[in-house]
């Protein structure tokens, strides 16, 4: 139940899929108004209810989750009405998170961008809880499984699956990132500086590392991410993976894509890197010394792409 150590967001989500699947709506994308009818019907809402999601009317939150004061049971599901539509549905995934598993120890949940950059720790926890929460919801890892299974990864695919499960072209990427088998890294470019990256499990055991530049971090040259006049690239180009990574040899390659955002300031960069043993360090263990990537500190601030 809600504020259980033993209820995590993946145990969380895996049970409302399961509770679809048991009366045959486990379809994607996801029907998020039908978990929000369902929920006050199981032992994560009983005695509980969850009214229609309405537009937000006040600041600049994304979203919220907000208990009526004259009837603690009913509570207010807030969106963005002017955010792009997967933008909306996964605002609605991340307060039906709060409503499974913060509700008993909050009475509202207030998701503005400021709240969550300068929060206290234990807003950023649970703010990460409920987007961990929606993205395993929306973006099922059984069903995500099957689909890339043995496909060639490019912004193609990627792109046709963020439209079937309903959600952004960078959340779909960070999915694949954590289930995929490849040596793959995404970085994401904000106004031409990194704003984070995240590795694969494979290229953290191969000890993939990206070369450094200035702090900010700017585009490697010899890149896609470097050309300007290079604006999409979906299928991605072959190069030196040393162009993009100090830890690789002259003889691996990796494939570059590229996707930039209306007005070009976000850009949108995934690595396939050719296969390769786990490297050791030093002391002979397999453990990468930096543990954390640019993306885990981005989200230990409580800050979501998505």
């Amino acid at each position: 139940m809600a504020g259980s150590d033993e209820l995590t967001p993946f145990k969380a989500a895996a049970r409302v899929l399961d509770w679809l699947e048991a009366i045959g709506e486990l379809t994607l994308p996801i029907n998020l108004d039908l978990v929000r009818q369902m929920l006050p019907t199981t032992p994560f809402g009983k005695g509980a209810t969850l009214l229609e999601p309405a537009p937000v009317t006040w600041g600049s939150s994304e979203g919220a989750l907000v208990r009526n004061p004259d009837n603690p049971a009913e509570w207010g599901i807030f969106y963005n009405a002017k955010a792009r539509p997967e933008r909306q549905r996964f605002t609605l995934a991340h307060e039906l998170g709060h409503f499974v598993l913060h509700r008993d120890s909050h009475a509202s949940f207030n998701c503005d961008k400021e709240s969550i950059y300068t929060g206290a720790d234990t807003l950023k926890q649970i703010e990460r809880e409920a987007d961990e929460f929606a993205s395993n919801l929306l973006m099922p890892g059984d069903l995500l499984r099957q689909r890339i299974t043995g496909k060639r990864i490019d912004f193609h695919l990627l792109g046709e699956l963020a439209k079937e499960f309903g959600v952004s072209l960078e959340a779909m990427c960070i999915r694949l990132i954590k289930f995929t088998e490849q040596r793959a890294v995404l970085v994401y470019w904000d106004y031409g500086y990194l704003k984070y990256q995240w590795r694969s499990q494979s290229a953290i055991r191969t000890r993939v590392r990206l070369r450094s530049t200035d702090d900010p971090q700017e585009p490697l040259p010899d890149t896609l991410a470097a050309d300007e006049d290079i604006v999409q690239e979906w299928d991605g180009i072959q190069m030196p993976a040393e162009n993009w990574c100090s830890s690789e040899p002259p003889s691996i390659t990796l494939r570059e894509m590229k996707h930039s955002y209306p007005g070009g300031n976000r850009v949108l960069s995934l690595l396939v890197l050719e296969s390769a043993a786990p490297r050791k360090l030093a002391g002979g263990g397999f453990e990468d010394e930096e543990t954390e990537d640019s993306y885990d500190r981005f989200t230990s601030r409580g800050q979501m792409p998505y």
